[in-house]
Parts: C-alpha cells; structure tokens; sequence
C-alpha cells in the first residue's frame, strides 16, 4: 500500500477540529479500555488497518488483554466483555453502520441501562471522531508503522 497524502501536512488547520474532538474524548471521563475497544471495533467494521494497528498497542500498553483484542470482532459471543462494554459495542455497531441500521431502539434501550445521559452523548462523539479518523486514514491510505522484514514478499 502506498500513501496518498498526509493530512496533517497538507493542511493543519484544518484537522484542528478533529484533534481538539480527540482530545475531549480522551479526557471525557469515560474508561480508557472502553475508549480503545469502541476505536478498535468501529476500525475493524471499517477497515481501516492504520487505526487498528494504532488503537491495538495503545489497548496493549494500558493492559488489555490480547483475547479481548482478538474477539473483539465476535464480542457477542464472548462472555469476556461487561455489560456496559456490550452496549456501547453495539451503540458503535449501530452508528457505524448507521445508512443500514438507523441506530435500532434497541440499541438505544441498552445503552441507556448503563450510561447516564452525558455518557451517552460522549460515548456517541467517540464513536464521531473514530468514524472521521478511520475516513481521513482510508482516504489518503495511511500506512501502519512496520518493522523491518515484516513486509510480505
């Protein structure tokens, strides 16, 4: 894969908003190990392996652990995963696939058993944010740091 363009490059000003959104969903009070499975979950359902790769080491280096990373994708058949992870895991689903699913009352129900109002509405803006990353890598196909040798033949 081949880069297209650094955003941040070619036009700073411009993705001020989005680092200022990133850094009010970091410090919006909600847990870090939920922050980073929303990230990784709306980037499998969207493919983007930059925002993986990233939000992969991050989980890592705060101590999650490498069975929720890798079934994460199958969440609602693992019994790993809380009652509150499990909502906002299909809040993420629901708004990341929003054009097929128009975030069911279902979804909504549930989210609403485990988080307060201002919850929902932060964990909603993580789930913004991680859909504009995810658009801004794919786009302009942003490369995951690889270490030397890992590059397949």
């Amino acid at each position: 894969m081949k880069p297209r363009l650094n955003a941040a490059g070619a036009a700073p000003a411009a993705l001020k908003p989005m680092y200022e959104l990133e850094a009010s969903v970091r410090n919006s009070g909600l847990e870090y190990s939920l922050i980073e499975l929303v990230k990784m979950r709306a980037s499998q359902i969207n493919g983007c392996a930059f925002c993986l790769d990233m939000h992969a080491r991050d989980a890592r280096k705060a101590g999650e652990t490498e069975q929720r990373l890798y079934l994460l994708n199958a969440w609602r058949e693992s019994p790993l995963y809380s009652g509150r992870e499990r909502a906002a895991l299909a809040w993420t689903e629901a708004l990341t696939l929003v054009a097929q699913t128009h975030a069911p009352d279902g979804d909504y129900e549930e989210l609403r058993r485990f988080f307060s109002e201002e919850e929902m509405v932060k964990l909603t803006m993580l789930i913004v944010a991680i859909n504009g990353w995810n658009r801004l890598a794919i786009g302009f196909r942003a490369v995951h740091p690889v270490a030397a040798g890992d590059v397949a033949a």
